[in-house]
């Protein structure tokens, strides 16, 4: 590195690192370091101290996002490992998305984050980043913006949030959430016992303590090689968060030394790691349009009909709700992904390459030995015998639908059933409840344009209420179909993605009141049983007109977004080229 008293040497080429890397152009670059320098020497910092590599710390900490409220305890352990290693770490902030408190959807935002996150890497100068995000939508646009930027990432996941006690009973967020609100739906709780429970759902900040979104896309962070082993599951307020948070730290000064870039890592192997390892957790379906995109950001198109042979020979091996009974912090006490990782060995690619700069089966080699648990099970005595996740297609989803069918009541994948609708979540929210509405038990509610144009940006709203009439009697699940996303701590028989959505005229948008549809999950069917030609005649008659917007971010939204089997991604954001398929065929 050039002294202080040589500033014309800049090292200003595609080799350069340190406060020398994305140098502003005035015109002059040696007048450019020497003015970067002037003002962050502002802030105290020694050249001795600026001439180490740098490293940046994606700051997501936010008053309207608790997943992420250990965040001031990460960048402390984080800084603290960088330091260690010789680093020079400088935090700075992005955008945040809490899934509660986003309108109209955090998936909404998803792309933005993306992008904020993208382009501070590439205009900030940094050797190497650690990306802290936990809820849904952080973790994988964190990825999406690191793969778009290309330099060495690695992710640091904040942690699920502890379990909490009602009335002697476990409980913990979102799952059971959605379990005592339809028991106060159906008049089983009353107005007492549903506020108690709410007092004891989220005992301590973090993430869900289920297999929801974020625990999925924590596993599967892990899954892909880009976090440090045993990254993946430690409870957010826990000690062993803090040393994964000083060991990010440290290994990714490593990375910016040896240049260990985020291309090297997330290679068709890695996916195919990932989407292995989001089978066997009965992980959220959100998952699937998450890595999705994030393959499209690299060059890989995601082949959802491989994606389901591959479930086929992959079972759910993890006892967790809402596929199974137990929760994260049950996981992480059981060894969590290095269990799960050695179980699938046989299944994996163990030589894909990590932010470790070893690969998957070396680290596999390094952890500590196993143990006897009851929370990840062997594949000879799994929870599920298939993959958590199975594909639809038929001519009401010719481009794909997704159900999660280890969460399914077994006695509605193979059903047929009249189709009561509703045209969106406003005619929903006016009639689902009333004892007017015309609905049995074995009918199948329809709820269009809730897909990423619909709503906009492709709400969970798929987990449609039970009818509260149906409720009262006793009806714990029915047939649900719908464009949109449901959270990954949901339960039910619900077909969801449905592609093309119905705002811009699938053949969703035409269904109608009566009509019949048959689920077959076992022959990965979904048909409306109505004649292509009548179809075609509502669409003449009732033509789609596709949503738009005057300005701002909405007119980009609805101008460039994808469908789900594209991955909800802005169209320009995806990889120049593409570079092949993956899973393999």
């Amino acid at each position: 590195m050039s002294s202080p008293s040589d500033p014309k040497k800049t090292g200003a080429d595609d080799q350069a690192a340190g406060m020398r890397k994305g140098l502003t152009n005035y015109g002059d670059a040696g007048f450019s370091l020497f003015l970067r320098k002037a003002f962050i020497k502002g802030a105290g910092y020694t050249d001795s101290a600026l001439d180490r590599p740098v490293i940046g710390i994606a700051d997501t900490g936010s008053g309207y996002n608790p997943c992420h409220g250990n965040m001031p305890q990460l960048i402390e352990a984080v800084q603290r490992g960088v330091m260690l290693a010789g680093g020079l770490p400088v935090k700075f902030p992005t955008i945040s998305i809490g899934e509660s408190f986003a309108a109209p959807t955090s998936m909404y935002l998803r792309n933005l984050m993306s992008m904020d996150t993208e382009e501070m890497l590439r205009a900030q100068p940094m050797d190497a980043v650690v990306l802290i995000g936990g809820c849904d939508k952080t973790v994988p646009a964190q990825l999406m913006g690191a793969a778009s930027a290309g330099l060495p990432a690695i992710q640091l996941i904040t942690g699920s949030m502890l379990t909490g006690s009602h009335r002697g009973e476990t409980v913990g967020a979102c799952t059971d959430c959605r379990r005592y609100w339809g028991k106060y739906r159906a008049d089983e709780i009353d107005a007492q016992e549903i506020a108690d429970v709410n007092n004891q759902l989220v005992a301590s900040v973090g993430t869900c303590s289920v297999m929801g979104t974020a625990s999925t896309m924590a596993c599967i962070a892990e899954g892909l090689g880009m976090t440090v082993p045993g990254g993946a599951s430690p409870p957010a307020v826990t000690s062993a968060r803090m040393r994964v948070a000083e060991q990010t730290g440290t290994v990714a000064v490593q990375m910016a030394k040896t240049r260990l870039t985020v291309d090297k890592i997330l290679t068709a192997k890695a996916f195919e790691n990932a989407m292995r390892v989001l089978l066997a957790i009965g992980g959220s379906t959100n998952a699937i349009v998450h890595l999705t995109a994030i393959a499209g950001r690299m060059g890989f198109e995601v082949d959802l009909k491989a994606l389901d042979r591959m479930g086929r020979e992959t079972p759910v091996l993890v006892d967790l709700k809402p596929s199974g009974r137990h929760y994260m912090e049950h996981f992480d006490a059981a060894g969590g992904m290095t269990t799960l990782l050695r179980e699938l060995k046989p299944l994996l690619h163990l030589d894909a390459l990590t932010v470790t700069g070893r690969t998957l089966g070396e680290e596999l080699e390094r952890a500590s030995p196993p143990f006897r648990q009851d929370v990840i099970r062997p594949r000879d005595n799994p929870i599920y015998p298939q993959g958590g996740i199975a594909v639809l297609q038929g001519n009401l989803a010719p481009g794909g639908a997704i159900i999660k069918q280890s969460a399914a009541d077994p006695r509605l994948m193979e059903h047929e059933g009249r189709a009561v609708v509703f045209d969106s979540l406003a005619d929903l929210a006016d009639r689902i409840d009333s004892d007017d509405l015309d609905v049995r038990a074995d009918d199948i509610l329809v709820l269009k344009n809730i897909g990423p144009k619909g709503a906009p940006g492709m709400p969970e709203a798929g987990y449609i209420p039970l009818p509260r009439k149906l409720a009262r009697q006793g009806v714990k699940d029915m047939v649900r179909i719908s464009d949109g996303r449901m959270s990954g701590t949901a339960f039910g028989t619900i077909v969801l993605h449905v592609t093309p959505e119905s705002a811009i005229g699938g053949p969703l948008a035409h269904v109608r009141n009566g009509d019949r549809i048959r689920l077959s999950v076992d022959k990965r069917e979904i048909s409306l049983l109505v004649p292509d030609a009548e179809l075609a005649r509502r669409a003449r008659e009732q033509p789609v007109q596709v949503p738009s917007a005057e300005r701002g971010f909405r007119k980009l939204f609805l101008a460039t977004v994808t469908q789900a089997d594209k991955g909800v991604d802005f169209d320009f954001l995806a990889a120049a080229q593409m570079r092949g398929t993956v899973p393999k065929a």
